[in-house]
């Protein structure tokens, strides 16, 4: 399956038992299986959510708005009153704190289940909708600003790095950082993409790597402590990544692992570009220390394969997340265009405006 197509997340009218039920690609079992889950219940979609079995800023955003109609064929099921079923939306809004999306998504579709069913639906439809959309501008802006300002350069095509899974197993499909590189495959202007593994739980080389073969995309899978390496030694035209919430400083959080490579780019000169839909974009937050960072269990980080690694004495210290400031961020693409920071320069551009025109490449 060519993994543009994939969809993580999708609405099923009747699984198996005649319930309707949220369908997720089963992103643990990736890349020897590919399978899916059909989630039920709130508890259910809520274990998915902590154990990553869905997982990408965006595809949970997705997942939360599907949810919230979960929530109610649930309530309808079991006879919950309405203080009970606004309790169980809550608790999926929570499900994982640093993903702005996710909150932003149950938001959006909550007020319309006085509507009922088919309205709450018919929004969470819209969301992917508009994500998809979102993802296909945000790559080709993303590929236009590297072309101009990188490979105008040179002769060759580019070589990236990039962190963590944001392709179409993170979004609604195509991807937001992973889109980008899609789009500079799609136009020949890739040579190879340096995937790194992503510690602890390995988001880029299941999931990255997977979907980077499956487009028949040149790539490698290093270690995470090798990406400043090769960064300095001149084997990166520049780095693309994603993020699970940007303060309206410009600030970005992401997957763990994400600030060393932004310095490792300043040090070398070379853009680090971080693409994200603007439902990312939290303005509520002024800056990354108003972030909330959420630690995982310890054994992700003590054990391998549930067998412990680490002294018994050991404790494990195991941040999902951490935050580049605004910045080391060469550049910011969503969907509406590109938003350039100078050197040292705080806030993002326009960041307080997304649909100015100031610092933007595109519409």
């Amino acid at each position: 399956m060519n993994s543009q197509e994939l969809r993580a997340v999708t609405w099923t009218a009747a699984a198996e038992g005649g319930r309707p039920a949220l369908s997720l690609i089963d992103q643990t079992a990736l890349p020897h299986t590919l399978e899916r889950l059909a989630v039920t219940t709130v508890d259910g979609l809520i274990d998915a959510i902590v154990r990553l079995v869905v997982r990408g800023a965006p595809a949970i955003g997705a997942a939360g708005g599907y949810g919230v109609a979960l929530a109610m064929a649930q309530a309808e099921r079991e006879g919950w009153d309405r203080a009970r079923l606004d309790a169980e939306v809550a608790r999926i809004r929570e499900a994982r704190p640093t993903a702005v999306n996710l909150m932003v998504c149950v938001d959006r579709v909550k007020p319309r289940i006085g509507e009922g069913l088919p309205a709450v639906l018919a929004e969470a439809d819209a969301i992917v909708r508009e994500d998809l959309a979102a993802n296909r501008a945000m790559g080709a802006y993303g590929a236009d600003w590297l072309l101009k300002r990188v490979a105008a350069a040179q002769e060759r095509p580019l070589r990236i790095l990039t962190h963590c899974n944001t392709g179409a197993l993170a979004t609604a499909g195509w991807g937001t950082a992973l889109g980008v590189i899609r789009e500079l495959h799609a136009r020949g202007r890739i040579e190879t993409v340096y995937a790194d593994e992503t510690r602890p739980l390995l988001q880029g080389a299941r999931l990255t790597a997977w979907e980077l073969a499956q487009e028949g995309i040149p790539h490698y899978v290093q270690a995470d402590g090798a990406a400043a390496g090769t960064i300095l030694r001149g084997e990166v035209d520049a780095a693309i990544v994603g993020a699970d919430r940007v303060a309206a400083n410009g600030d970005t959080a992401n997957k763990v692992g994400t600030v060393g490579i932004a310095l490792a780019c300043a040090y070398a000169g070379i853009p680090f570009m971080v693409a994200a839909p603007t439902t990312t974009v939290d303005l509520a937050t002024p800056s990354g220390d108003a972030i909330h960072i959420e630690l995982r269990g310890e054994a992700e980080v003590l054990e391998w394969a549930g067998v412990r690694t680490a002294p018994a004495a050991s404790r494990g210290h195991n941040p999902a997340f951490d935050v580049t400031p605004g910045s080391l961020v060469t550049a910011l693409v969503t969907e509406r265009g590109v938003r350039e920071v100078a050197a040292g320069e705080l806030p993002v551009p326009g960041l307080s405006d997304p649909s100015g025109e100031s610092g933007a490449s595109g519409a």
